[in-house]
């Protein structure tokens, strides 16, 4: 038999921490209902529908987990290991980097993603992107307000190594023509 921190506790957690709001939702649910508004009440479904899917976690996975990242603080001490080799944050040099966080998420509080770029020393300070979405606690409102930004964020990254690259074969074929001696037609 496996131990496993049991999806109904984490849901019991998750819940607890906004009672009040909850209520409210499941409240509103029912007006909308009587109401006969039924595009609201299916809102309403497709978030709880989202929200209540939890599933059992191995206790050595969650227990880990807290221990490495939430007493311990591993990463940012440099002391995160994964299969045995330690996790360096300032090795991550050639790709951007864009955290979003939620105003009101229910999980992880605000600056806890914004710290990876403190982490993340060698990634240049234009490839890195930090975006607080106000008022944002559910996925959906995060991937229509958020995802946006990062697809924009993303279209500037590629396009930044895109002159990068041309620029540098242009470069690199002038000094080719310079170096034969030869008139150049791509100086």
């Amino acid at each position: 038999m496996r131990d496993v921190y049991p999806g109904f506790l984490q849901l019991h957690g998750f819940v607890s921490m906004n009672l009040d709001r909850h209520i409210e939702a499941h409240r509103n649910l029912f007006l909308h209902l009587v109401k006969g508004d039924g595009d609201s009440a299916q809102k309403h479904r497709e978030f709880y529908d989202e929200y209540l899917a939890v599933m059992d976690l191995a206790a050595e996975f969650y227990l880990q987990t807290v221990d490495t990242v939430f007493i311990r603080h591993a990463l940012p001490k440099g002391e995160m290991t994964h299969r045995g080799r330690r996790v360096d944050p300032t090795a991550i040099r050639r790709v951007a980097l864009m955290t979003v966080e939620g105003e009101n998420d229910d999980i992880s509080s605000v600056g806890q993603t914004e710290a990876a770029h403190a982490l993340c020393v060698n990634i240049p300070e234009e490839h890195k992107v930090h975006y607080l979405q106000p008022g944002c606690r559910s996925l959906r409102r995060f991937q229509r307000l958020a995802l946006p930004r990062r697809d924009r964020a993303a279209h500037c990254r590629f396009r930044a190594v895109a002159q990068r690259r041309a620029h540098r074969a242009h470069a690199s074929r002038a000094e080719s023509c310079r170096s034969a001696l030869i008139p150049c037609s791509h100086a």
